[in-house]
């Protein structure tokens, strides 16, 4: 068996995982890369294989990282199976569609205003390849073996992070194959926590936070804190958000303080209609989160939610304040861009970041203290008051991920630590081999395995 790893290896994007076993071709996630232009240039480089070659996917969950690129499967001659939960597979849906739409809207722009380097610039695809996707997609029940062939089966199980979001457990070749995906925290806002596995000859785990630990903060009472700072000056606070489960998590801290009456009765805006979308998935999928059906319609009713840019366009240029969570979470497109062109330069308005930000995009160097930003071609001053809540990430911190592991009845052959930047990776397997004595590697993207 062979196992190629041509994504997600010594970065957080781009998740693409390939197993070769007896003439079949499975890739496990099929992800976007983000952040660094090097990073973002590998998007329109050809898989090492055919993409008619590859008989199915196995999708973790729908974060455009893990499923951004099966536009491009599909449209390069991918003709197999989808396999992934119901909520994965709504999730995905929108967050190619929005994706598609972003990606159109920027290279329209682009060819308008004159600032790409390209005569015409062109979208990586567009939405009619985003919307051929669907027809792939194969749900499968969680917590069931699922015959793949005859030879292998797999078992999605429950990983936190996102609604609909799994880790997969494959049996083939006599062999137990775990491939984590992103591991959530154990006690996250909405979603419950990660099952843990029980055996695993192999085992293939993210590392996103593999060096750090959430800070022990009261989130509730810093969000409290920073609102009520900046409404006090008249200002704006910005949320970049995730439009799944990030949006929807702030959506309720924000409903409890303001029931609680530690906010003030001012403008709460979502701007971000792939997250207005994926509410309407929480409501369809009641048992993969801890809310309740009267909690998701009270906190929506606090929300303006937009659906159009014209809208956006009058918020924007209404001086009240406000409190604004809009996508996408790092930064790197959607509708955030257009409130950061109006007020990232003003000294009163707030970004308050609730979730990782990857190497090379607008939210990281913001976080390193940027004095300016590229938005469109245009440089704006960074004069906005920048914070991070790190309390509010969806990925579990090195303890969670090390607990993940903790009921293994089995010593694995080999844990590899992927889907993480190298200090973090390398950090984590450190701290693996001292806890559990696990032989443990860091792969390299490109790097190919035999088991």
């Amino acid at each position: 068996m062979k196992i190629k790893f041509i994504g997600g290896a010594g970065t957080v994007t781009g998740s693409k995982t390939l197993i070769e076993t007896n003439g079949f071709r499975m890739l496990i996630d099929c992800g976007l890369f983000q952040g660094l232009k090097s990073l973002r240039e590998l998007n329109w480089d050809p898989l090492p294989i055919l993409p008619s070659t590859i008989d199915c996917v196995l999708l973790t969950h729908g974060h455009l990282d893990h499923c951004g690129w099966l536009p491009l499967l599909v449209s390069q001659g991918f003709t197999g199976k989808i396999y992934c939960t119901a909520p994965s597979k709504s999730i995905a849906k929108l967050v190619l569609l929005d994706s598609a739409k972003i990606q159109e809207e920027e290279a329209n722009r682009a060819s308008e205003e004159s600032y790409s380097k390209h005569t015409h610039p062109e979208p990586l695809y567009t939405v009619q390849q985003a919307e051929a996707v669907t027809p792939f997609f194969k749900i499968i029940p969680p917590n069931t073996a699922v015959a793949i062939t005859d030879d292998i089966t797999a078992v999605f199980e429950n990983a936190g992070h996102i609604i609909g979001a799994c880790s997969i457990t494959l049996t083939l070749e006599s062999k137990t194959l775990v491939f984590s995906g992103d591991i959530g925290r154990d006690d996250d806002v909405l979603m419950f926590p990660p099952t843990k596995p029980t055996m695993a000859d192999y085992l293939f785990l993210e590392s996103t936070y593999g060096n750090r630990l959430h800070p022990d903060l009261d989130v509730k009472k810093e969000l409290e804190t920073h609102i009520n700072t900046t409404i006090k000056q008249k200002g704006t606070v910005i949320i970049p958000g995730f439009a799944v489960e990030r949006a929807q998590s702030i959506m309720y801290l924000l409903w409890q303080l303001k029931t609680e009456g530690r906010i003030p009765n001012i403008p709460y805006i979502l701007d971000t209609p792939m997250g207005a979308n994926a509410f309407h998935v929480f409501l369809e999928n009641m048992q993969w989160h801890k809310l309740s059906i009267d909690d998701c319609h009270q906190m929506s009713k606090m929300f303006t939610i937009v659906s159009n840019f014209e809208e956006t366009a009058r918020i924007i240029s209404n001086p009240q304040p406000k409190v604004v969570i809009a996508a996408s979470g790092m930064v790197t497109g959607g509708r955030v861009l257009s409130y950061f062109e109006h007020y990232i330069s003003i000294e009163n308005t707030t970004v308050i970041f609730v979730g990782y930000q990857a190497e090379g995009t607008r939210g990281r160097r913001l976080l390193e203290g940027a004095n300016e930003i590229k938005i469109y071609g245009n440089y704006y001053n960074v004069k906005a008051k920048i914070f991070q809540i790190e309390g509010l990430s969806a990925h579990g911190d090195q303890q969670d991920l090390l607990n993940w592991l903790s009921a293994l009845k089995n010593t694995p052959k080999c844990v590899y630590l992927v889907h993480g930047e190298n200090l973090p990776a390398d950090e984590l397997r450190i701290k693996i081999q001292k806890q559990y004595g696990f032989k443990c590697s860091v792969p390299l993207m490109g790097n190919e395995i035999e088991i």
